[in-house]
């Protein structure tokens, strides 16, 4: 998967943005503020880190060696993704709707209203 396949993919979500507010190489992406994925431009191959439910996250990481601990975050709830073809997309579409779904879950009523609402 390329870097402009991933963005398209993260962009398709209802109020999603991309940013650059730590560096020039880094996307981060968002939901009302609120980061749901985090990707190097210049990776190769192609990494995201996507939020993940603390359980789930042990239980990916012991089944897939693409899914690790994720880099520079909060361990228990990100996960790295190496975009290397080793994951079905189907899967890696589940874990990014599971980022997602995750923060919009913190977001108040009104806002995942208006959310629901652009779809």
């Amino acid at each position: 998967m390329t870097f402009y396949t991933l963005e398209q993919l993260l962009l398709e979500y209802p109020g999603s943005e991309k940013s650059f507010p730590f560096d020039a190489i880094t996307a981060v992406f968002k939901v009302r503020g609120k980061m749901f994925a985090l990707a190097g431009i210049e990776n190769d191959p192609v990494s995201v880190n996507l939020k993940c439910d603390p359980e789930d996250a042990l239980i990916l990481r012991s089944q897939f060696p693409a899914i690790r601990p994720g880099y520079h975050m909060n361990k228990d709830h990100w996960n790295t993704i190496i975009l290397n073809d080793s994951l079905e997309l189907d899967l890696f579409k589940k874990l990014v709707s599971d980022s997602y779904a995750l923060v919009v879950s913190k977001l108040t009523k009104k806002v995942q209203t208006d959310l629901k609402n652009q779809t």
